[in-house]
This record gives C-alpha cells, sequence and structure tokens, in this order.
C-alpha cells in the first residue's frame, strides 16, 4: 500500500431520527481544512454508520470499525507522539488526537493542543 488510508464517516449522516456528523471525524477534516497538501497523500474512503463497517473490517477484522481510522502505508513511520495499533499485519491509528500527532511527525504540521 502506498499510501495511508483516511476512513471517516461522511458529514450528515442519520441517526436517531435526525441528521447527525461524527465530531472525532469532523476534526481530521479540519485539519485537513487548515492543511489541504496533506489530502493529497491520503486515500480517503467513507464508511457506513452501521457495524461492522466493511472496509475496515476488511483490512483491519472484526471489531476495528472506529471512525476515524488511519490504515498506515506499508513502511510509515509514525514517530513517537502516536498510539499506533495492529491488527492483521496492518498498522493503524484509531482516533483523531492521534491521527493529528501523526500528521505533525509526518507532515511538520503544528501537534494539536495538550499533546
Amino acid at each position: 500500500m502506498k499510501k495511508d488510508v483516511l476512513f471517516l464517516l461522511a458529514p450528515g449522516f442519520e441517526a436517531k431520527g435526525r441528521r447527525e456528523f461524527c465530531p472525532e471525524c469532523a476534526e481530521i477534516w479540519g485539519v485537513l481544512a487548515y492543511f489541504p497538501a496533506i489530502r493529497e497523500a491520503l486515500d480517503i474512503r467513507y464508511e457506513p454508520l452501521a457495524h461492522p463497517r466493511p472496509g475496515l473490517v476488511k483490512r483491519l477484522g472484526e471489531g476495528n470499525w472506529n471512525c476515524p481510522t488511519l490504515v498506515l502505508a506499508d513502511g510509515a513511520d509514525a514517530g513517537p507522539h502516536a498510539a499506533v495499533k495492529t491488527a492483521n499485519g496492518v498498522h493503524f491509528l484509531d482516533n483523531s488526537r492521534d491521527i493529528a500527532r501523526y500528521f505533525a511527525h509526518r507532515f511538520g504540521t503544528p501537534f494539536p493542543r495538550g499533546s
């Protein structure tokens, strides 16, 4: 795999009889809006709200379906500040703060406050 793959929930999905959005996915979209060059380095994919989320399960196996999740490209160095997890031999980050820390390490963006 040549690019990191970012799995997000689409903005404005239906849940609980109303339109909602995922706050952590929105946080990552905010980072990508601040630093749009990062988007070119990513393969961004949307997952459905309902579990299991097929793209994530295919890559990481059952139970690993949190969004946002960043599946790291082969040989990617996440640096010392992001908590990398592994499933099915694949390295990934499954929360917005670790993803932002990874972006800081890889792309030189600022770190999220409190990191």
